[in-house]
């Protein structure tokens, strides 16, 4: 997969423009080497982070004033605009592919639980990501996880479940629970819970003014 991008002087309030004619600011940085701001074309990066995401090794053509250089990099951080939701900033990391390095990689649910399609259990994920260490080119886009583990309410699935492709490590204790099912609610517990939740008519309710004007005119006409 490859990215292409421009080495970038301007910085500050100046990256606005940028934005405006469809340029991504962004800087690479790694382990040993100098940060450098960049531009890409911000159409081109949302396709291409749709697509592989945080862990996915990029090939990252650099136009530094007329000398083409690659990097290997990871998309690491992504900022977003909070009203419009529209990609503002990105940082990208540049790896060492001898070097082993920790990403987090999304769980893809699989298979269908006999506790949840029988018994009308209520599937519980209590993760949907993992972190792991590997070479850069090891770093799986998704890990699968058999939710056919779960046949009863008594069943969960661990870490320890889970697995991972050759040179993948997952970083997290074997005992932690990834998913399990809960049993249905009671009509006991869903009475209870809608009787919790009935509105509260307010309609008696006195605010503090309300009160306050009425003792003034209790003792005026005292």
């Amino acid at each position: 997969m490859k990215l292409q991008a421009k080495v970038r002087d301007l910085t500050g309030s100046k990256v606005k423009n940028l934005r405006k004619e469809g340029q991504l600011p962004a800087v690479v940085y790694g382990k040993g080497i100098e940060n450098m701001n960049l531009t890409l074309d911000i159409k081109k990066f949302t396709r291409t982070f749709k697509e592989a995401g945080e862990n996915t090794v990029i090939d990252l053509a650099i136009d530094n004033n007329g000398k083409e250089e690659s990097k290997n990099i990871l998309i690491h951080k992504v900022s977003f605009d909070p009203i419009s939701g529209a990609i503002i900033h990105t940082d990208l990391y540049e790896v060492n592919m001898k070097e082993k390095v920790e990403a987090n990689v999304p769980l893809l649910f699989e298979g269908e639980s006999a506790a949840v399609k029988t018994e009308n259990g209520v599937l519980v994920k209590n993760f949907h990501e993992v972190e792991v260490s590997a070479l850069p080119k090891d770093l799986p886009h998704d890990i699968k996880v058999d939710l056919g583990i779960l046949a009863t309410f008594d069943d969960v699935i661990k870490a320890s479940d889970i697995k991972v492709p050759e040179g993948v490590t997952l970083e997290m204790s074997d005992d932690e629970v990834i998913a399990s099912v809960t049993p249905p609610r009671s009509d006991e517990e869903l009475e209870a819970l809608t009787e919790e939740t009935a509105p509260v008519d307010v309609s008696s309710v006195k605010t503090e003014s309300e009160e306050k004007k009425e003792k003034e005119e209790t003792a005026e006409k005292e």
